[in-house]
């Protein structure tokens, strides 16, 4: 159908993903440090985006494209928040966990610091409520198995996102710009294993972290197989 519809000139875009954060509908995500139209479908025209951008790089147009599928969006809104639907797998349903920070008597067992749900790269979602405000840890997930002391020192107090650069299929580095560039990280802790493959997990943040366009702390951590660090 004709319809009005945003138009994004990367060539202005300076990556700050402030239109990202303004189209309340997630039409808009980072892709390799530029805003880009994701889904046509998700654009309701209105332009919510337009005064957020700080170089003038988002105007309308007057073209075919899909109808705004108010239906999509609404569940896509209730998938980022956490709310279960009445289809996937359950198992992949985010959510923020509470624990009460209390000190554990000798011999009791260790509690766990996981702060959310789910954990891996690839299953979580980009604009999870949890990514508001945190300081994110993106962990080779063997460091946990290595490090025993990894709740404590690292999963405490930080949102965890792990993954196997060599095992897994695909690079992390786009999915990571889009939670850095989308939310209000504080700061990215990358913690890998000494072995050579391990690197791919810390390249990838370091990448996603320069294609965000934010300037964010940042720091690796390194643990050796026999369960020492090295920073």
């Amino acid at each position: 159908m004709l319809r009005k519809i945003i138009k994004i000139d990367e060539e202005k875009c300076n990556g700050c993903g402030a239109c990202a954060a303004a189209c309340h509908e997630g039409a808009i995500e980072m892709v390799n440090g530029k805003a880009r139209l994701t889904r046509e479908d998700y654009c309701d025209g209105l332009g919510d985006c337009l005064p957020a951008c700080p170089v003038d790089a988002i105007s309308f147009e007057e073209r075919e494209a899909p109808a705004y599928d108010e239906e999509a969006v609404r569940k896509a809104k209730m998938q980022k928040s956490g709310v279960k639907l009445p289809c996937g797998c359950p198992g992949t349903q985010s959510k923020a966990i509470k624990r009460e920070d209390s000190a554990c008597a000798v011999g009791a067992p260790v509690q766990s610091q996981l702060s959310q749900w789910p954990v891996q790269i690839k299953l979580v979602p980009v604009n999870a409520p949890y990514f508001d405000g945190a300081n994110l840890l993106i962990a080779a997930d063997c460091t946990a198995y290595a490090y025993g002391n990894f709740h404590n020192e690292f999963i405490r107090s930080r949102v965890t996102l792990i993954g196997c650069p060599k095992l897994d299929e695909g690079d992390y580095a786009e999915k990571l710009t889009h939670i850095i560039a989308n939310n209000d990280i504080k700061s990215v802790t990358i913690v890998r294993m000494e072995v050579p493959c391990c690197g791919g997990i810390e390249n990838a943040a370091k990448r996603a972290l320069k294609a965000s366009g934010k300037f964010i702390p940042w720091r690796v951590v390194t643990v050796t197989t026999d369960g020492k660090i090295i920073e």
